[in-house]
């Protein structure tokens, strides 16, 4: 049964961080990157201090080691992601964003020296030809806003990884509180130092946008995707988490109106294709795949 609210708390985390990409799009129209960012993180951690208010009373210096580490990953990633967005359109910045799940087993490999199966390296081939199609102009030069995606990919592919060390080991609660409080933090700093404070008028819809941002896309799926990955195990999570950009790419094209041309589905697809397969364990001797049951 906990197996099941673990999945079903994960398909809901997708489908509302797909939502995430268009709101973040929205909010752009009207306020700077920092601005979203410290609004959303100060959202996040004043309900997340309600949440884990008795936990804060034991915790530890290795809970707040382990927040702090969190935090900062998710704050470069967001920063990356959400600058980047400003130069991009939410579709492609969707699905460049995804090949964190193909970077994550490479670095597995890395720290805890787990191999890396036929099935990855088939495909971050895959991931690189779609990031490729996708960003790749004409000249072989990749656009501003497509470089940050794609870095801010290795960043999320660390939060990723590191969540899954810290989550059957430090309270969910307090891990979650920590790190908001990290990202707002730096946030808040970022804010001070690119002088972005000077004008904040948000529209309406901007507002919208961040109490969206803040509460659904932050606070909600955050806590929920710790709670969730207790039950589920590392390769499914990697694969439900990986159809956030088919999400953001639908509601993209609904709510904006994002324009999704061949050479997008193409470059997208083979990142999907990529990301699907790198979960997937190859079964030597055999033609066929087989799920990777670690």
């Amino acid at each position: 049964m906990n197996k099941y609210k673990g999945l079903l708390g994960l398909i809901i985390v997708t489908v509302l961080w797909g939502g995430g990409f268009v709101a973040a799009d929205i909010a752009l129209n009207s306020i700077t990157p920092f601005q979203i960012m410290t609004s959303r993180f100060g959202i996040a951690s004043i309900i997340l201090f309600f949440v884990a208010k008795k936990d804060l009373k034991t915790i530890t210096k290795n809970e707040i080691k382990c927040g702090i580490l969190l935090g900062s990953f998710l704050f470069a990633a967001f920063s990356l992601q959400t600058v980047g967005l400003q130069f991009t359109t939410p579709s492609k910045n969707a699905f460049l964003t995804s090949i964190y799940v193909a970077i994550v087993p490479f670095i597995s490999y890395i720290f805890l020296k787990k191999k890396t199966s036929i099935a990855n390296i088939i495909g971050v081939i895959l991931v690189t030809v779609g990031a490729g199609i996708l960003s790749l102009q004409s000249n072989f030069s990749i656009g501003v806003g497509d470089s940050l995606s794609i870095i801010g990919a290795f960043c999320y592919a660390f939060q990723i990884f590191f969540t899954g060390e810290f989550v059957n080991k430090i309270r969910p609660s307090i891990l979650n509180f920590i790190q908001m409080v990290t990202s707002f933090t730096l946030s808040f700093i970022s804010l001070g130092l690119t002088r972005e404070y000077v004008n904040f008028s948000p529209s309406t819809e901007s507002l919208t946008a961040i109490l969206y941002l803040g509460l659904i896309s932050t606070t909600l799926c955050y806590f929920l995707q710790t709670y969730s990955q207790q039950f589920v195990e590392e390769t499914q999570v990697a694969i439900i988490l990986s159809m956030e950009s088919v999400f953001g790419t639908i509601f993209a094209a609904i709510i904006l109106n994002d324009l999704i041309t061949t050479r997008m589905l193409i470059g997208s697809s083979c990142i999907f294709i990529g990301v699907i397969i790198s979960q997937l364990k190859l079964h030597r001797g055999q033609n066929r795949f087989i799920r990777d049951s670690r």
